[in-house]
């Protein structure tokens, strides 16, 4: 991909839906290329987010590339929901799908990028059969649900063994992480092999959504002398 690596996602999770086209802007304003859309359905996580509508929002106000994250069962009956609100990427979770490659291809079909999220308790052995199939596979590092929650600490040797099984296996596709990411950790997260890093509360639930991005990316490229 032509993005320079690592890309900070934030989460709308933790937007302000009432004013998401302003902070939407402001995210435009800080150079963000990802935006995150967490997905939730009360049912595969204790939690319910929002649906396409929000995430058509976004797309239509953000200069991003547009990144959905299913947390919900039933997935493959909501793939084409979504790709038509303007996901570039849509992720399912190993964990709700019964046939994940049937998932994936009809991901694909779309012409956009597929991913597969995984649960912390859940092995990283499960997605070998399909990595050489998927552009993302993405780490949880706090059990699904809620935003705001800590990170979980197991999370980095996770982060190093998917490292490990990209290199081994010859595959080319991007690790992302999501939970907890705040300015104090997201540089060891990085070290530990993630590319994407997803991140709301600690871009939304600030004074400024723009300085707030400013310090993420500093803080996960510090050698960096051009924003991300």
């Amino acid at each position: 991909m032509a993005e320079q690596l690592p890309i900070l996602a934030p989460s709308i999770l933790a937007a302000d839906y009432s004013r998401l086209g302003a902070q939407m802007e402001a995210c435009n304003e800080a150079n963000v290329q990802w935006i995150h859309c967490d997905i939730m359905d009360g049912h595969f996580v204790p939690n319910i987010s929002y649906g396409p509508d929000i995430v058509k929002t976004a797309a239509n106000c953000a200069d991003a590339f547009i990144d959905v994250h299913l947390m919900i069962e039933n997935t493959d009956d909501f793939i084409d929901v979504f790709v038509e609100a303007g996901a570039d990427q849509i992720t399912v979770h190993q964990e709700t799908c019964m046939h994940l490659h049937r998932t994936i291809q009809q991901i694909k079909h779309h012409e956009i990028a597929a991913g597969v999220a995984l649960n912390p308790a859940t092995p990283l052995a499960m997605i070998e059969p399909v990595l050489k199939d998927i552009d993302l596979a993405l780490v949880m590092s706090v059990n699904p649900g809620f935003g705001g929650h800590s990170f979980i600490d197991q999370s980095h040797e996770r982060l190093q063994k998917l490292r490990n099984m990209r290199q081994t296996t010859g595959t080319e596709f991007l690790i992302e992480v999501d939970g907890g990411i705040n300015p104090q950790n997201i540089q060891e997260v990085v070290q530990s092999g993630a590319d994407i890093l997803v991140a709301g509360s600690a871009v939304f639930k600030t004074d400024s959504i723009t300085q707030s991005i400013s310090e993420l990316n500093k803080r996960a490229a510090p050698d960096r002398k051009t924003s991300i």
